[in-house]
């Protein structure tokens, strides 16, 4: 990361935003893990985007200006069965960034730090990371396409909220588990095994990318392109809060006007 940075610098000056995507995954139960393959994912996803924020601040601070983006997930906020390490990894940053903005704020500094909290994405992720079970992983629900994870990523970095939920399936996890954990663990263990396994088995020599890339290029693009959703309703009604909420202010207002009119007559 700090190599990354130095290079980035000299080719195109000073970093005005930095964001952070670091992510190794493996599908599969917790005891059918390796501890190895658990340090790996821990690692990569969590440590990548420490050691990332840790060589942007460095070069930002100093300036006292620049943006650095946390790619997050819904699973920052809710664990769901075969991907305890991801989850933890994402639960991490979470707290990771807590600590980092209120010292930030502490410090007056005009560097801002934000998370992105993703639903799932079809980018080919899911043919890429290792997996125990018998069948190909797939998203636990219709995902959305990588344009849209980018779209909320960039503004994000040109706004300075703390941080950004993308998609419905995404605030249903978070407000879920914040006023139903206990039942949510049920419905995730009934539904979540097969739900995040295809009908198709794996192939005996399937690759994945635990420990080194996967040769060839891929694009950007997974093969759940016939199910992904190509915008976000969500996305569009988190952007445009302030004004609908001046608008509703606006309109209640005057209904009340109205109201207090018709009365006094």
């Amino acid at each position: 990361m700090e190599d990354a940075a130095e290079r980035a610098e000299r080719h195109f000056g000073p970093l005005d935003i930095w964001i952070n995507d670091a992510f190794a995954g493996v599908l599969s139960p917790f005891m059918d893990m390796s501890l190895e393959d658990y340090v790996r994912v821990t690692e990569v996803t969590y440590l990548g985007q420490v050691y990332g924020t840790h060589a942007a601040l460095k070069r930002m601070l100093p300036r006292n200006r620049g943006a650095i983006v946390l790619v997050g997930s819904a699973l920052a906020y809710r664990g769901i069965p075969l991907q305890s390490a991801y989850c933890g990894a994402k639960h991490a940053i979470q707290g990771f960034q807590d600590s980092i903005r209120a010292e930030l704020i502490h410090a007056g500094s005009k560097v801002h730090v934000t998370m992105v909290q993703l639903p799932g994405v079809n980018t080919p992720q899911f043919d890429w990371i290792r997996t125990t079970l018998p069948r190909k992983p797939r998203p636990a629900s219709a995902p959305y396409q990588p344009e849209v994870a980018a779209e909320a990523i960039h503004w994000a970095a040109h706004h300075r909220r703390k941080s950004l939920q993308l998609g419905w399936p995404t605030l249903a996890a978070i407000w879920g588990d914040r006023f139903a954990s206990p039942l949510l663990d049920r419905y995730l263990a009934r539904t979540a095994i097969s739900g995040q396994q295809d009908k198709e088995p794996v192939s005996p020599d399937r690759r994945d990318n635990l420990y080194s890339p996967v040769p060839g290029d891929f694009g950007a693009h997974g093969r759940f392109d016939d199910k992904a959703r190509k915008r976000s309703s969500q996305f569009w009604l988190s952007r445009h809060r302030t004004s609908l909420a001046l608008g509703a202010a606006t309109a209640l207002a005057g209904v009340g006007a109205a109201f207090w009119t018709l009365r006094s007559r």
